[in-house]
């Protein structure tokens, strides 16, 4: 274990050791850390004409889907091999710290199976909606597509996203430790059509998604909040979803945690009361210091991270430089995220850049100089409801270390003098 000093105390790498090593060793050798460019060539370089610039290239028909340059092959979904039981239920986590702006790329949303990818053919698809109904119907695709649509722009975040830090510093990278999350532009049916199609029950008051996946994933969720914004969504960043994302049809259900938004939907059925599935009783409810779990937790809370310096992104240059991250509520917009570089002592104000809309994330930016000391750098966001991101310790106090949902505490990265960069925590 390593110290630093710090204004409020010890500052620690519990889990660095340990937890790196899991995640591959050297994150260089694995190639875990963003890359140098490509070896220069002088020839290539002003005043001389350019290779690229000689030569006629690919024509419109060799990529008739595109994709990243080669040079940006290392921008991937990466998962962690020991935090799940096999490839069929486990996640692999977005690359926060390779990407900017509020939209995630469709191939780099981060994935989260309880079976595998259900791959469904389109054209057997239905949507069966049953319970508590007027009439029961089931639904085709050309069917959902005939109802208004909208088009709204969300993050999608795992209840455990962040989770295994917990008790600790553990994953040495921002894609690991807050890469359960993405955000991009949907488009579908608001569910209040459909289960107005149906005609509810005066005794309704929860529905059940289930999913098409071999686990049946399904959750109750509360009708208030189906009526209120939740989405039949078919569409991803203006093309159909991924398989990995649910194709042909996913539940959107905007600031709550990415459990409820059930993939590859087969059934909505309409209830009085919730089912207590085993989603939300054994799995996602939080587990608190003296043995008893609260569930319905579903929202979730404002949050930040700095995804540039970070572990996979270290400061690679004195002077001038631009850190960037991402903050967010489940609960509306994020009004000022504060940045600190010296660990809490000092805080100022981030820039929020682009467009603020409720539910989705928010990129911001701290331009500074850096003259190679060491930094210890922590963002905090506030919502629009005056929510105030707390510290780690604030949430332990609560809630103890038994959880592995809901971890919105701040994080600490430690910036040495050459540049590279840790997970660490400040007690």
């Amino acid at each position: 274990m390593s110290e630093t000093g710090s204004s409020k105390g010890r500052t620690t790498r519990r889990g660095f050791l340990t937890g790196a090593a899991a995640v591959g060793g050297s994150l260089a050798a694995t190639g875990l850390v963003r890359p140098a460019m490509a070896e220069s060539d002088p020839e290539n370089q002003p005043p001389n004409v350019a290779d690229w610039s000689k030569y006629l290239g690919e024509g419109v028909d060799a990529r008739p889907y595109g994709t990243p340059s080669e040079y940006e092959s290392h921008v991937v979904r990466r998962n962690v091999a020991w935090l799940t039981a096999s490839p069929e239920s486990s996640v692999n986590f977005t690359p926060l710290h390779e990407l900017d702006g509020i939209i995630t790329p469709n191939g780099l949303c981060f994935e989260r199976h309880h079976s595998g990818i259900a791959e469904v053919v389109p054209s057997d698809f239905r949507l069966m909606i049953n319970g508590l109904v007027d009439k029961p119907l089931i639904f085709t695709m050309e069917d959902i597509k005939r109802f208004p649509r909208t088009n709204k722009v969300y993050f999608l975040e795992c209840a455990a996203n962040s989770g295994m830090e917990w008790r600790g510093a553990q994953l040495n990278g921002c894609q690991f430790t807050h890469g359960m999350i993405h955000c991009v532009m949907y488009t579908g049916v608001p569910l209040k059509h459909i289960l107005e199609e149906a005609g509810l029950k005066t005794n309704a008051k929860w529905i059940m998604p289930e999913g098409g996946d071999a686990s049946g994933m399904n959750r109750s969720i509360p009708l208030e909040k189906a009526l209120d914004d939740c989405m039949l969504a078919f569409a991803m960043n203006g093309e159909a979803l991924r398989p990995e994302q649910g194709y042909p049809l996913r539940l959107v259900v905007p600031g709550w945690e990415g459990n409820m938004w059930v993939k590859w939907l087969r059934r909505i059925e309409v209830g009085d009361e919730p089912w207590h599935a085993r989603e939300e009783t054994s799995k996602y409810t939080d587990l608190m210091e003296d043995g008893r779990a609260r569930r319905f937790t579903w929202a979730m809370d404002c949050k930040s991270v700095v995804t540039n310096p970070s572990p996979q992104a270290p400061l690679l240059h004195k002077g001038r430089n631009v850190l960037s991250g991402l903050a967010w509520s489940g609960r509306g917009t994020v009004d000022r995220v504060d940045i600190t570089l010296d660990g809490g002592k000092n805080w100022r104000h981030a820039r929020i850049d682009g467009p603020s809309f409720d539910k989705s994330v928010h990129r911001f930016y701290y331009e500074f100089d850096w003259n190679g000391e060491p930094l210890l750098v922590q963002s905090r966001a506030i919502d629009s409801t005056g929510y105030l991101q707390p510290t780690k310790n604030e949430l332990r106090a609560v809630r103890g270390t038994n959880s592995i949902y809901h971890n919105n505490g701040i994080q600490t990265w430690h910036v040495r003098e050459n540049g590279e960069v840790e997970n660490v925590e400040i007690s």
